[in-house]
């Protein structure tokens, strides 16, 4: 099964090759205020791709730490209750008649 996956990896990875070796015509990118950006078209392509990789972590950052207090808090009470001696509650006796 690994070596499908790693096939199919490699088969992407050459299928992305060919597809920048033939995107290097270069593109113009307009902003505003007449400011313009000319780069190969793969260039532009990677540029973006950054950028939205950057923006998903980034994003992705305050629940990635809210994740990381809880998960320690949590392991500070299992450590807690794990130290604490464990009282055996002995049920009440049935009333003597």
């Amino acid at each position: 099964m690994k070596f499908i996956v790693w096939l199919i990896r490699v088969l992407v990875f050459v299928l992305l090759l060919v597809l920048a070796l033939s995107n290097t015509q270069p593109a113009t990118l307009n902003f505003l205020a007449g400011y313009a950006w000319s780069a190969p078209l793969i260039l532009i392509g990677l540029a973006f791709f950054v950028v939205g990789l950057v923006a998903g972590l980034v994003s992705s950052l305050p629940a990635m730490l809210r994740l990381r207090m809880e998960n320690g808090r949590l392991k500070r009470e299992l450590r807690v209750a794990r130290e604490a001696p464990v009282v055996v509650e002995q049920p009440p006796m049935p009333p003597l008649i």
